[in-house]
Formats: C-alpha cells, structure tokens, sequence
C-alpha cells in the first residue's frame, strides 16, 4: 500500500505529547485516527510535565539538532498560538540562557550579515542573541555573565497542549486500552490486549509511546531502534508562599541552563507556582518523587541562579515542595525516530518517539513529518534534514 492511499485510517499508540501531535496533524489532512492509551486519561506519563520550556538549541558549527530545534520551536510555538490561551497554558516570553558550561555559543562567521531582529527564525540569530546587560541584570545574575537570549521561546505546559490536539475533529482517543502487542493481518495493523484479542485495526499504525514503544516493536522484523528510558524530575512550589524578598528576586522570564527555572505559571493544583529541573537519570523504568531529586533540584536551582537560590532555600522543606516525576524516551544523537520503521518489512508501521527532554521542542514537528510522509506531502524540513530523524536510518540491513 502506497502512503495516501484510500482509506486514510490510522491508529496512534500513545496519547502523550507525540501521539497527540501525530494524531492532529493527520486529523488535520483529513484522516480518521484512533488514539489508544493505557492511562485513564491526559497526562499520565511525561506528557504530565507541569511546565515546560520550547526553546533552541544553540552550537557555534550550527549543527543538527541546533537546526532542527530551531524549525520545532517554530512549529510548536506556532501550534500553541493556535490552539491554547496564552498566559494560562503557554506564554512566549522569551528565555534567557545561562552559560554555565561555555558551550552555548553562536556560530561566529556565516550569519555575519544577518543582524538582531531582522535576521529570520530560520537562522541562528534570528531566534538567538547574546544576551544584555538589563536581561542579564534581570535574571538577578552578575554583569558579565556569559549567557544567550532566545526571544523566541517560551514555556509551555504540555498536558494542556496535549489535550487540545486529541480534541480535534476526526480525532477518537481510547483511554484504558493497554496493547500488549500488534500484528499485521490482512494489509492491515491490528492492536492485542493481554487476551489476545483484537483492540483496534486499521491500514496505517503509529507507534508513539515512548519508551514503551519498545516493548510493542523490538520483536518485529527490522526494527532496531534504540530507545532508553530517561527519568527527570521537577520540584515547585506555589507563589503565595514566597516572601516579599523571595518574589523581588525572580526573573521576568525563564532562564534554563543548568536544568530550567520557570515562575508564574500554574500548577497542577491550579494556583501559579515556580518551577525548577529536571533531573537526569538514564536506564531507569520507574519515576517516583524522590527527596534527594528536590536536592538535586535545589543545586540546579544555586548554580543556575545564585542569588535566588540562596533566597528560595527554605522553599525545598519536605512540608512546602511539591515534585512530579516521569519517564521520557532517548536516543542516543539526541534526535529522534520518526516516521516509516521499514517500508519493505513493515509496511504502513510508523514511529514517533525519542524526544528526550526536548519533547515540547520536538514533537509537534514530528507530528507533521510523520503526516506529511503519509499524505505524500514535501516534509516540513529539507530533506538534508529530515533524513537525520528518519526511524528507518536504524533499520536492519
């Protein structure tokens, strides 16, 4: 069967940020897609992130996935303009970027021309400058801090994003389904439960459950991609418990870095709160809420920020921070596997998955190339880079 070709039916496996992006951007072209999670309803895994930051990746050779982050940004920003109210579920606000490392510099010599805001959003310095002085004196941090402004950029907070691309039109979620496994029968994708029996079927199938996408692919002919876990875990807390003191020292706007810290954002709980992670611990398959990750949490916090950190000590007691934590899915470039696993083996089998910590950054992006390749349509990359996040580049030989 030939991308396209009638009918134009699709099951997504995954109701998180990816199989929601994958399901709207189908929807979208005109497709009928069922959506099937395990979880009871939106949220239940990394998707849950209370708060977010869609910002670029920045390298002085402008390599891959600092131009791939750049066109994500730009989609997902785009998306959530489209779909979410700003100021209660996403706000671009700009991101400042501390420096922490030396490696986030701009590219010296090829954009010479291009200058501040009059660059394009395609080119390093059209999302990216260094920052100044007042941006750098806002962030609390001493002049001379070696740090980046992304003035395209903002927080996002992906259960709400989530949420509105499955309640597209065209668009059927399933919650409670747990696939066990899935078969091709018939030139068609059949979704098992536990039983044995039958869930969902349909011509076109994308996988787009994370990590554990693994589980329901690693069996199959050609398929070799390697997919880890990846725990992270943020502590917050809520606005209303900050001092006077506490609150003159926050930035006006997110500052990432050393993990990220984000403020005046809601909660979960609903009343706005600040936000500080995530943490990192790869080969991991659980994600409780850990003390010692508010720890963690509360180092990123000092070294990301000094002044604040040392003024928000207090706010990491066990009887005032709050944490979330969950499992995101990696690969090991750093980009991930979208798209056709083995169009010859596994005919009308797609994957989306692989996002890493950049999922809000990433997975709107793959979303429209998943669909675009399916409604034959010119990807939303050029080719030169959409080949680095093609699922197929681990097929088996």
């Amino acid at each position: 069967m030939s991308p396209a070709a009638e009918p134009r039916q699709a099951l997504v496996i995954g109701a998180g940020l990816s199989g929601s992006a994958v399901a709207y951007s189908l929807a979208v072209r005109g497709w009928s897609v069922t959506v099937l999670d395990r979880a009871a309803g939106v949220g239940a895994g990394a998707s849950g992130l209370p708060a977010g930051l869609a910002a670029p990746h920045v390298s002085p050779d402008d390599n891959v996935l600092s131009r791939i982050t750049r066109a994500g940004v730009r989609a997902t920003l785009q998306r959530a303009q489209a779909l979410l109210h700003s100021g209660t579920d996403w706000a671009l606000t700009g991101v400042l970027e501390h420096n922490l490392a030396g490696k986030r510099r701009l590219p010296s010599d090829n954009l010479a021309s291009d200058s501040g805001h009059d660059a394009p959003l395609d080119s390093p310095l059209g999302m990216t400058q260094q920052a100044s002085a007042a941006q750098i004196a806002a962030a609390g941090l001493p002049p001379g801090t070696p740090a980046l402004w992304h003035g395209h950029a903002g927080w996002v907070r992906p259960r709400q994003l989530t949420l509105a691309q499955l309640q597209t039109p065209g668009v059927q979620v399933r919650w409670s389904q747990a696939v066990h496994a899935i078969e091709r029968r018939d030139q068609a994708w059949t979704a098992l439960n536990a039983q044995g029996h039958t869930v969902a079927q349909a011509p076109w199938l994308v996988v787009a459950s994370a990590f554990d996408s693994l589980a329901l692919l690693r069996s199959l002919p050609g398929f070799a991609v390697p997919l880890n876990p990846l725990r992270g875990q943020v502590s917050f807390g809520h606005m209303a418990d900050l001092t006077n003191a506490q609150h003159q020292r926050l930035p006006p706007f997110p500052v990432n870095g050393h993990g990220s810290f984000i403020s005046g954002v809601p909660t979960p709980e609903g009343p706005p709160g600040w936000f500080i992670g995530a943490t990192f611990e790869r080969d991991c398959t659980q994600a409780p809420v850990r003390l010692e990750d508010h720890l963690a949490n509360q180092l990123r916090l000092a070294s990301l920020l000094p002044a604040l950190g040392e003024a928000m000590a207090g706010q990491f007691g066990p009887d005032r921070v709050h944490g979330w934590a969950g499992l995101r899915c990696t690969l090991p470039n750093r980009l991930p596997a979208v798209g056709p696993i083995d169009r010859l083996r596994l005919p009308g089998l797609c994957l989306s998955a692989g996002m890493g910590a950049r999922g809000i950054s990433l997975a709107v992006l793959c979303g429209e190339l998943t669909a675009a390749w399916m409604n034959q349509e010119e990807p939303p990359l050029p080719a030169a880079l959409a080949k680095h996040l093609a699922a197929e580049r681990y097929a088996r030989t």
